[in-house]
């Protein structure tokens, strides 16, 4: 579970540096051309980077809550590793694709470990 946990959190710290980054340097055309857009894109993205470390938190802190909601989070994750790379494989650029494969591939495989830990608890 350790690995789900650290995970999470790492994906959503990164999420936000990310972010934080790419606005920070003006990267994001889209502030300009989208506005509307791209803020229900970061909500979306922000919520998910929040309930990522939130429930990896929760998961290092073995709360009950944290199982119910590891799942959700990891869901939020797939939804956006699925839509994200759309961007730039329009453009091109193969290794961000790349990336948010690995990131996507990753996901499942923490989906499956917490299902099979699911399966082995005894409560």
């Amino acid at each position: 579970m350790r690995f789900v946990a650290w995970y999470s959190i790492l994906v959503g710290v990164l999420m936000l540096a990310q972010w934080g980054l790419t606005l920070r340097t003006g990267q994001a055309p889209e502030v300009r051309s989208e506005p509307i857009r791209l803020a229900f894109h970061l909500a979306a993205e922000f919520a998910t980077a929040a309930v990522l470390i939130f429930s990896g938190i929760g998961l290092l802190r073995r709360t009950s809550w944290a199982r119910l909601l590891t799942p959700v989070a990891l869901g939020m994750l797939l939804y956006t590793v699925i839509v994200s790379p759309g961007y730039f494989a329009q453009q091109g650029q193969w290794a961000p694709v790349a990336m948010y494969a690995i990131l996507l591939w990753l996901a499942v495989l923490c989906l499956v470990l917490l299902w099979r830990s699911n399966g082995n608890r005894s409560e």
